[in-house]
């Protein structure tokens, strides 16, 4: 089976991208295919979830720049959910393609949702004379030689799936969340509250905001999964891991997720992109400058 590639352009406003074009990029340290899928759900008759994705087609540009994925989801309750998201994903693609060669992924992606921020806040408070409140989540992944970096704000969360287990590699920024890690709550009483989607931290609040960033060793065979609270709000670890072991074709396990979400609630838009690493080789740096490690 050859691997997809998706195209390099953000996929949103309730599009569904679910035949990427065909492709396999490559860099002489890391080898990976992926795919993505945006659906508006059962009840929902708009979508406010955005993808983008930006793509190293060539081997310098894979070594130099990498690959990044980027996932928003616009918050219930505001205006102009959709336009935040969208603006969100574009200005953190735009700045990974403006990027200086060899920026640290962890660094980099803390500006860009840094100024994915900023551009959010000002739509909000230009959109009319007096303003109006704009905010969104933000998960984003990028991934260069045998690392991944990994930057949040909100509930929009990245897994790992390794050998059919899937463990989240992001925390919610919620309030609930945040009442359990302070021992508010315990995780039986969070589970019940009303207020559990109820978000700390999200962006276009403030003009600023904490980003969340961590950096992570990946192996072949590994998977990546990004998604919007309306997957893992409904489908548990347990079942990502399992559902994504067994559908080799990574285009279908995206699209039987976003399925088995609907079936079993469906009430918010779903989104999830995939990114399985093929191959890599373990790189170190000396002096800006990577090198093969034995």
């Amino acid at each position: 089976m050859s691997p997809r590639r998706l195209p390099d352009r953000a996929v949103g406003s309730g599009a569904s991208n679910s035949n990427p074009s065909p492709g396999q990029p490559q860099s002489s340290g890391l080898e990976i295919e992926c795919a993505q899928v945006s659906d508006p759900g059962r009840t929902r008759d708009h979508n406010e979830d955005y993808l983008g994705c930006v793509l190293a087609d060539t081997l310098a540009r894979g070594n130099t720049h990498g690959w990044l994925f980027a996932l928003a989801d616009g918050v219930g309750g505001h205006e102009k959910g959709e336009e935040a998201s969208r603006l969100a994903i574009e200005t953190i693609t735009a700045g990974f393609r403006a990027a200086v060669a060899g920026e640290p992924h962890p660094a980099l992606l803390q500006r860009l949702v840094q100024a994915a921020n900023i551009q959010v806040y000002e739509a909000g408070r230009a959109a009319s004379p007096g303003g109006v409140s704009m905010a969104t989540t933000i998960v984003a992944c990028a991934l260069r030689f045998d690392r991944a970096a990994i930057a949040h704000v909100g509930d929009s969360r990245c897994y790992l799936v390794r050998h059919g287990r899937a463990s989240v590699l992001t925390r919610d920024h919620t309030v609930v969340n945040d009442q359990i890690r302070l021992g508010v709550l315990s995780a039986r009483e969070a589970a019940q509250s009303e207020a559990r989607h109820l978000l700390s931290r999200s962006l276009g609040n403030d003009l600023f905001v904490g980003v969340e960033t961590s950096d992570h060793q990946i192996y072949a065979g590994d998977v990546l999964l990004l998604c919007s609270d309306g997957l893992h709000g409904s489908v548990e670890p347990a079942d990502i891991g399992d559902l994504v072991a067994r559908t080799p074709d990574l285009q279908k396990a995206a699209e039987a997720l976003v399925a088995l979400a609907n079936e079993r609630d469906g009430g918010d838009n779903i989104s999830v992109q995939l990114i399985r690493v093929r191959g890599v080789e373990r790189v170190g740096m000396y002096r800006g400058r990577p090198y093969r490690l034995r």
